[in-house]
């Protein structure tokens, strides 16, 4: 994905738009094929560190949220490239290339016409998409530095610590999309084994009608452990060589942290030292114009000769002020000798009372005087964790990788809105919803169920727990509608049936980027790279951005929707074959 990536950016150059038409061709062709996850986890950081590598591109808003929904988009084609897919066509039994023949017209007509609007009216500003890309130059020495690993920990040692450093300045390494890591044996061979499990399900799926329905994963499952074990066998025979970068990696950082502690500890002192002797020197010279008459007449000597005199302020060692006046007359000295006499006789005689108060005083002690307890370096269960951890990061990057960005909180959630279905069915809630969308359609007829449901999936993957959780609801109100209809003995035509079939599978796969982040779990995904790679979206802007995308992808792909169905659809009555 970053290979393919990285030489659309080179065949695209410096020309914005064309580069923008590039990468929108590229997210949909690959999107259609290995689904959105991948988009989003390969895709979202490499137009992450493109924008920032580009010095005139002011806000990434454009690239991430085209690629969010073309991916999305995208994957509505295929049956494999998204859970809810599958979800709807098991649901009703529709074969996966059956299921690709009604979906791909409306889809690939939506991103034809989308992209057009997207450039010239959603994001046409050229701070956004700019009609020439200025790239920063990689440095010679960056270009001839070997690419290493992102999955090893500390890969790229110091550099990561920099790169933290600079978060709040968002200056990234050029080096993740100029000079990237590439494992072009592993991407031909994880090629080969996505295109072999493509076919053979395709094939299996429009066999099944003769021999009978054959689980997804009896092709899946092992398609996926063949990878696994290609990337195991590939992190072991590798082991030494990741396992050195990531102890250098490791050094480097460490050495980068102990010289910025000294060099903390060595201002400090130099700070500590100012201190100190701003402290124990001070000292000023203060002028006074003259005596006051009060002085003059106590004095006995005429103040018109006098002239300005000097006075010296000196702090003691218990910070009280010392005047020396240096008067040029006789008498004015005397007395200024004779202030100083008391003012000494005074300090002395508090300075003898401090000492009494201190020798009573019982002495201090510093909290540094306590040793300090000793430190309990057993291991423990997390520590044990930890370090195992790190070691299958260091032997088996990639594996390490892809198991930590796994979907498991999909297992649980699907599960749980499987459960939470089932009850509104036992409940009699779904049924009440068939009774209301029937009404719907026999008020609207085949163009009312294609905008209705298209309307009420988009709505609802905002609110129902995602796409997939509006998926299982909308099935199973569907098929509770399709039971009114055989009880009552009033057939539903086939037209509008398949209609409001697949304006669902439309409606799921788009209201992936409608107005809310959990609106997929691919949008929650995308939006916590985005955070990682210091590009932080929120949620008004999320949906403000989104609403005309959504909108103008709705209204292509139902409206193309309803001149397929009434081209390819007759009014026969619906015929449920069960499989």
């Amino acid at each position: 994905m970053a290979y393919l990536a990285f030489k659309v950016l080179q065949k695209g150059g410096k020309v914005g738009h064309r580069l923008f038409f590039f990468l929108y061709v590229f997210f949909f062709a690959l999107g259609t094929f290995i689904g959105n996850d991948p988009i989003i986890l390969s895709g979202t950081a490499f137009l992450a560190y493109m924008t920032r590598v580009s010095s005139n591109i002011i806000h990434p808003r454009a690239w991430i949220h085209t690629q969010f929904a073309i991916a999305n988009i995208a994957s509505a084609i295929l049956v494999s490239s998204n859970p809810t897919n599958l979800v709807l066509s098991g649901a009703f039994g529709i074969k996966f290339i059956v299921y690709t023949a009604n979906m791909i017209v409306p889809v690939v007509v939506t991103a034809i016409v989308l992209f057009p609007f997207l450039l010239y009216i959603v994001f046409a500003d050229e701070s956004l998409i700019p009609y020439s890309i200025k790239m920063h130059e990689l440095s010679e020495e960056a270009k001839a530095k070997k690419p290493v690993n992102p999955n090893i920990p500390n890969a790229r040692g110091n550099a990561q610590e920099e790169e933290k450093k600079l978060a709040e300045d968002k200056l990234l390494s050029l080096e993740e999309i100029m000079n990237p890591f590439l494992d072009k044996g592993g991407a031909a061979f994880g090629a080969v084994i996505m295109a072999a499990t493509l076919v053979t399900l395709l094939a299996i799926n429009a066999a099944s009608q003769s021999e009978g329905e054959h689980p997804v994963y009896w092709v899946t499952l092992p398609a996926a452990f063949v990878m696994f074990c290609w990337e195991v066998g590939f992190g072991w025979f590798r082991r030494h060589e990741t396992r050195e970068i990531a102890r250098k990696g490791r050094r480097e950082i460490e050495l980068s942290r102990e010289r910025r502690e000294e060099e903390m500890r060595e201002m400090n002192a130099q700070s500590g030292l100012k201190e100190t002797g701003a402290g124990t020197s001070r000292g000023r010279v203060e002028g006074h114009g003259g005596i006051g008459a009060d002085d003059d007449s106590n004095s006995g000597f005429d103040s018109n000769n006098l002239t300005t005199i000097p006075t010296i302020v000196v702090a003691g060692e218990d910070d009280r002020s010392i005047t020396i006046s240096t008067p040029k007359s006789e008498p004015y000295q005397a007395k200024s000798s004779a202030s100083i006499n008391e003012k000494q006789e005074t300090t002395s005689a508090e300075r003898a009372t401090s000492s009494e108060v201190d020798e009573r005083a019982p002495p201090s002690h510093s909290p540094h005087d306590t040793a300090p307890p000793h430190e309990d370096n057993r291991a423990t269960l997390v520590s044990l964790l930890a370090d195992a951890y790190r070691w299958c990061q260091e032997t088996f990057p990639t594996v390490t990788a892809v198991v930590a960005h796994l979907p498991f909180a999909l297992v649980p959630f699907a599960f749980s809105m499987f459960v939470l279905v089932q009850a509104l069915v036992t409940k009699g809630w779904v049924p009440v919803f068939a009774y209301g969308w029937d009404h719907w359609v026999a008020k609207t007829g085949t163009v009312g169920a294609i905008g209705g449901m298209g309307f009420l999936s988009v709505i609802l993957c905002n609110f129902a727990g995602t796409n997939i959780g509006t998926t299982i609801l909308l099935c199973r109100v569907i098929q509770a509608w399709r039971s009114i209809h055989e009880q009552s003995q009033i057939p539903i035509t086939n037209r509008t049936f398949w209609a409001t079939v697949y304006s669902m599978a439309i409606g799921v796969n788009y209201g992936a980027f409608s107005t809310a982040f959990s609106a997929s779990l691919a949008g929650l995904l995308w939006r916590d790279i985005l955070a990682r790679k210091y590009i932080y979206v929120r949620r008004l802007d999320f949906a403000r951005v989104n609403l005309p995308i959504i909108a103008i992808a709705m209204a292509v792909g139902c409206a193309v929707l309803v001149g397929q169905v009434y081209i390819v659809r007759g009014d026969e009555p619906y015929v449920w074959e069960k499989i």
